[in-house]
């Protein structure tokens, strides 16, 4: 009994981060290709993605710290983070890195520091 508690509470958190718009349909499509062959295969991934995406903001952090700040390479990185993000479904990051991206592109350095820090929370 408790244990279809636990369940329910899963899928309406799951359909929560749906309807928040923090994951979006490539996330689903990442869940049909778990099968019992691999039965952890969005776990692996994510893992993965959070692993890389930490690495890509620890190298975005050090470029803004550069004199003068190397914004080709701070993009280049951003771009890697859009694709990956889109790859997996994380919608509110993808749209992050989209703003963050356009910031950076003004060459607003103040605001894209502060959009790098959203991206941390993300």
């Amino acid at each position: 009994m408790e244990s279809k508690h636990v369940h329910e509470q899963i899928a309406a958190m799951r359909q929560s981060f749906f309807n928040e718009e923090v994951l979006n349909e490539n996330f689903s499509q990442l869940e049909q290709l778990e099968g019992k062959d691999n039965p952890n295969f969005v776990e692996e991934v994510f893992t993965m993605y959070l692993r890389d995406s930490i690495a890509f903001l620890e190298t975005i952090e050090e470029a803004m710290k550069t004199i003068p700040i190397d914004s080709t390479k701070m993009d280049s990185i951003l771009h890697q983070l859009k694709g990956s993000s889109a790859s997996v479904g994380a919608n509110k990051v993808l749209k992050e890195v989209n703003k963050t991206r356009q910031v950076l592109g003004k060459g607003n350095l103040e605001r894209t520091k502060a959009s790098i820090l959203e991206l941390r929370k993300d």
